[in-house]
Protein backbone atom coordinates (compact mmCIF):
# COMPACT_ATOMS: atom_id res chain seq x y z
CA UNK A 1 0.00 0.00 0.00
CA UNK A 2 1.41 3.37 -1.01
CA UNK A 3 1.34 6.83 0.45
CA UNK A 4 0.83 10.38 -0.78
CA UNK A 5 3.64 12.82 -0.04
CA UNK A 6 2.64 16.49 -0.27
CA UNK A 7 5.51 18.89 -0.98
CA UNK A 8 4.81 22.56 -0.12
CA UNK A 9 7.22 24.50 -2.35
CA UNK A 10 8.36 27.85 -0.97
CA UNK A 11 12.01 28.07 -2.03
CA UNK A 12 11.86 27.26 -5.73
CA UNK A 13 9.70 25.88 -8.51
CA UNK A 14 8.76 22.23 -8.96
CA UNK A 15 11.33 21.91 -11.76
CA UNK A 16 14.09 22.33 -9.15
CA UNK A 17 12.75 19.50 -6.96
CA UNK A 18 11.90 17.13 -9.82
CA UNK A 19 15.45 15.93 -10.60
CA UNK A 20 15.97 15.02 -6.94
CA UNK A 21 12.68 13.09 -6.74
CA UNK A 22 13.30 11.38 -10.08
CA UNK A 23 16.78 10.24 -9.05
CA UNK A 24 15.42 8.86 -5.76
CA UNK A 25 12.68 7.00 -7.63
CA UNK A 26 15.27 5.64 -10.07
CA UNK A 27 17.36 4.30 -7.18
CA UNK A 28 14.26 2.39 -6.04
CA UNK A 29 13.87 0.97 -9.55
CA UNK A 30 10.52 2.73 -9.96
CA UNK A 31 9.06 3.94 -13.23
CA UNK A 32 7.55 7.40 -12.78
CA UNK A 33 4.53 9.16 -14.20
CA UNK A 34 4.75 12.95 -14.03
CA UNK A 35 1.19 14.22 -14.33
CA UNK A 36 0.21 17.78 -15.15
CA UNK A 37 -3.15 19.36 -15.83
CA UNK A 38 -2.50 20.46 -19.41
CA UNK A 39 -0.74 18.88 -22.37
CA UNK A 40 0.94 22.19 -23.27
CA UNK A 41 2.55 22.45 -19.82
CA UNK A 42 3.80 18.88 -20.11
CA UNK A 43 5.28 19.69 -23.52
CA UNK A 44 7.21 22.56 -21.87
CA UNK A 45 8.40 20.23 -19.10
CA UNK A 46 9.46 17.70 -21.75
CA UNK A 47 11.62 20.36 -23.44
CA UNK A 48 13.04 21.49 -20.08
CA UNK A 49 14.02 17.93 -19.11
CA UNK A 50 16.00 17.62 -22.35
CA UNK A 51 18.03 20.72 -21.42
CA UNK A 52 18.32 20.11 -17.67
CA UNK A 53 21.81 19.58 -16.25
CA UNK A 54 24.95 18.10 -17.78
CA UNK A 55 24.64 15.20 -20.26
CA UNK A 56 25.68 12.59 -17.67
CA UNK A 57 22.68 13.54 -15.51
CA UNK A 58 20.14 13.20 -18.34
CA UNK A 59 16.76 11.83 -17.20
CA UNK A 60 15.40 9.51 -19.89
CA UNK A 61 11.71 10.27 -20.43
CA UNK A 62 8.93 10.53 -22.98
CA UNK A 63 5.48 12.03 -23.54
CA UNK A 64 2.48 9.74 -23.19
CA UNK A 65 0.88 8.51 -26.37
CA UNK A 66 3.94 6.95 -27.99
CA UNK A 67 4.63 3.36 -28.95
CA UNK A 68 7.21 3.02 -26.15
CA UNK A 69 5.11 4.31 -23.22
CA UNK A 70 5.46 1.06 -21.26
CA UNK A 71 9.26 1.19 -21.58
CA UNK A 72 9.71 4.83 -20.53
CA UNK A 73 11.35 5.19 -17.10
CA UNK A 74 9.68 8.62 -16.81
CA UNK A 75 6.39 9.21 -18.62
CA UNK A 76 4.90 12.70 -18.88
CA UNK A 77 1.11 12.72 -18.91
CA UNK A 78 -1.73 15.21 -18.71
CA UNK A 79 -4.81 14.56 -16.59
CA UNK A 80 -7.04 12.07 -18.32
CA UNK A 81 -4.18 9.97 -19.70
CA UNK A 82 -2.85 8.11 -16.62
CA UNK A 83 -0.17 5.45 -16.89
CA UNK A 84 -1.56 2.37 -15.10
CA UNK A 85 0.78 0.25 -13.02
CA UNK A 86 3.47 2.91 -12.53
CA UNK A 87 4.88 2.67 -8.98
CA UNK A 88 5.51 6.42 -8.58
CA UNK A 89 3.22 9.26 -9.66
CA UNK A 90 4.28 12.92 -9.35
CA UNK A 91 1.43 15.44 -9.67
CA UNK A 92 2.18 19.03 -10.72
CA UNK A 93 0.16 22.19 -11.32
CA UNK A 94 -2.90 20.98 -9.42
CA UNK A 95 -3.14 17.59 -11.14
CA UNK A 96 -4.92 15.14 -8.88
CA UNK A 97 -4.35 11.57 -7.80
CA UNK A 98 -7.25 9.31 -6.90
CA UNK A 99 -7.36 7.19 -3.72
CA UNK A 100 -7.14 3.93 -5.69
CA UNK A 101 -3.97 5.20 -7.40
CA UNK A 102 -2.38 6.03 -4.05
CA UNK A 103 -3.30 2.58 -2.73
CA UNK A 104 -1.84 0.87 -5.82
CA UNK A 105 1.36 2.92 -6.14
CA UNK A 106 4.48 2.81 -4.00
CA UNK A 107 4.45 6.61 -3.77
CA UNK A 108 2.40 9.54 -5.04
CA UNK A 109 4.06 12.96 -4.78
CA UNK A 110 1.91 16.07 -4.93
CA UNK A 111 3.94 19.24 -5.48
CA UNK A 112 2.29 22.61 -4.94
CA UNK A 113 3.37 26.25 -4.98
CA UNK A 114 3.18 27.71 -1.48
CA UNK A 115 2.80 31.25 -2.86
CA UNK A 116 -0.29 30.39 -4.90
CA UNK A 117 -3.30 30.37 -2.56
CA UNK A 118 -5.43 28.44 -5.06
CA UNK A 119 -2.74 25.74 -5.21
CA UNK A 120 -2.54 25.62 -1.41
CA UNK A 121 -6.34 25.29 -1.11
CA UNK A 122 -6.41 22.59 -3.80
CA UNK A 123 -3.67 20.64 -1.98
CA UNK A 124 -5.60 20.91 1.30
CA UNK A 125 -8.70 19.59 -0.43
CA UNK A 126 -6.77 16.73 -1.95
CA UNK A 127 -5.22 15.90 1.45
CA UNK A 128 -8.72 15.71 2.97
CA UNK A 129 -10.07 13.54 0.14
CA UNK A 130 -7.14 11.12 0.20
CA UNK A 131 -6.85 10.76 3.98
CA UNK A 132 -10.66 10.59 4.22
CA UNK A 133 -10.52 7.61 1.84
CA UNK A 134 -8.01 5.88 4.13
CA UNK A 135 -4.80 6.74 2.27
CA UNK A 136 -1.58 7.36 4.18
CA UNK A 137 -0.22 10.86 3.63
CA UNK A 138 2.71 13.01 4.69
CA UNK A 139 3.03 16.79 4.42
CA UNK A 140 6.53 18.18 3.86
CA UNK A 141 7.49 21.87 3.85
CA UNK A 142 10.67 23.64 2.78
CA UNK A 143 12.46 25.43 5.61
CA UNK A 144 15.87 27.05 5.16
CA UNK A 145 16.84 24.74 2.31
CA UNK A 146 15.69 21.55 4.04
CA UNK A 147 12.55 19.48 3.98
CA UNK A 148 10.67 19.11 7.26
CA UNK A 149 7.81 16.69 7.83
CA UNK A 150 4.96 18.76 9.29
CA UNK A 151 2.07 16.30 9.36
CA UNK A 152 1.17 12.69 8.81
CA UNK A 153 -2.25 11.24 8.27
Amino acid sequence: MGAAFFYHLTEGPAEELLPQLLKLAGKQGWRVEIRGRAARAMDRLDAALWRMGPPESFLAHGRAGGAQDAAQPILLTAEGEPAPGVPCVICLDGAEAQPDEVQAAERVCILFDGFDQEAVQAARGQWKRLTGAGCSAQYWAQENGRWTKKAEG
